[in-house]
């Protein structure tokens, strides 16, 4: 399905995109930071395949899943909060190290901005990872000139599925309700979409893991970003 589709046979003015699962799978460089944070705490480390699922809804939540060594973590006992954040700490240490090193553009996703940027659309990232780490992935991965905005989860009080960052950026970027497009890969991104009431893409192969992304609402579903054109 074209985006021309959801406005009207016009192009979005507006193109918000999620970041890991939807325009870059940096679950390689998560998991290596996660095993060196979990081997410099006497740990063993957990290796990429069961990494892989414990990824999309922040680095807080990752490393509580990383320590729990599961998906379905249970909420932190008040005991645990201090070696939650000394753990987060260690992870952000590594990850500065690791941000990029193994990331990979998802295929279709340069022909999508391409062809956006060429429309007259702005574009911008909207994000639960912390925003230290936006600029040097998208840097590394060389996405970083089609994005006139990057808003990340520590960017605002509330995140995704919250819908205040789809707002903010939506507004930043002067489009309207009518004229935007959120485009991600998760429950979280769908979620905050429907919020805040701009039309919804999601994509099968980034991090959604639970129920399918197809059962979640969005306006539409797609394999691959170039289906979009």
């Amino acid at each position: 399905m074209s985006l021309k589709g959801l406005f009207n046979a016009r192009w979005p003015g507006v193109a918000l995109f999620d970041l890991d699962g939807t325009l870059v799978d940096s679950a390689p460089d998560l998991a290596e930071a996660v095993d060196l944070t979990l081997q410099e705490l006497g740990r063993s480390p957990a290796g990429l395949e069961k990494v892989r699922p414990w990824v999309g809804n922040g680095a807080k939540i990752l490393i509580r899943r990383a320590l729990a060594d599961k998906r379905d973590w249970e909420p932190a006992r008040a005991e645990d909060d201090l070696l939650i954040e000394s753990a987060l700490e260690i992870f952000f240490k590594h990850y500065r190290q690791t941000n990029g090193k193994h990331a990979r553009v998802y295929p279709g996703v340069r022909e999508c901005l391409e062809h956006l940027s060429a429309c007259g659309c702005r574009m911008g990232v909207v994000t639960n990872k912390p925003q230290q780490f936006i600029a040097p992935l998208l840097e590394q991965t060389g996405l970083a000139q089609w994005f006139q905005l990057t808003l990340g989860g520590d960017a605002l009080p509330e995140k995704k599925p919250e819908p205040a960052p789809v707002l903010h950026a939506m507004n930043q970027l002067h489009g309207t309700i009518g004229t935007t497009v959120m485009i991600g890969d998760s429950v979280n991104d769908v979620q905050a979409a429907l919020a805040a009431g701009v039309p919804c893409v999601a994509v099968r192969y980034g991090y959604n893991f639970g129920p399918s992304i197809d059962s979640l609402g969005a306006d539409a579903v797609v394999d691959s970003l170039s289906e979009l054109l």
